[in-house]
């Protein structure tokens, strides 16, 4: 089965007047995929622990690992400071965002912007609620 884009699929969407119809026709389209599952995909690419992680993270050990379990669910915040912590690629955090239901990083909000630079140029955790700080934003943690 041929894959469909992002766009193909929004104009089907507008095309098709029939949820039903859309939904069968798609159905290996969507994605199944949790947040959870996301990040043990990422971590598992990474040479760490899960104890350094959860430092890296500003968190704690027994959130990070009911996170990872599925049984809590990051805020958008929370999940921006794993990001961070497992050193994602900005395409990577906008996927978790993006799958967690939370609004993608958008560089016309300041501290969107912030936190973008950092994440694109390896910038710890601390750095960045620093630069969030001294700029009046909210900080992650």
């Amino acid at each position: 089965m041929k894959e469909k884009s992002t766009s193909d699929l929004s104009q089907e969407l507008m095309r098709d007047a029939n949820i039903d119809h859309y939904i069968h026709e798609n159905q290996s389209f969507f994605s199944d995929k949790s947040v959870s599952d996301l990040l043990s995909q990422l971590y598992e690419k990474k040479t760490m622990t899960k104890a350094a992680l959860a430092r890296k993270a500003g968190m704690s050990e027994i959130y990070l690992h009911q996170v990872f379990s599925g049984r809590r669910n990051p805020s958008r915040d929370r999940l921006l400071c794993l990001c961070i912590g497992l050193g994602c690629s900005l395409e990577e955090t906008q996927r978790l965002l993006q799958q967690a239901s939370y609004a993608q990083l958008y560089p016309r909000i300041k501290r969107d912007a912030i936190i973008t630079h950092g994440i694109l140029h390896g910038t710890d955790l601390n750095d960045i609620n620093d630069k969030l700080f001294s700029e009046n934003e909210k900080t992650l943690l």
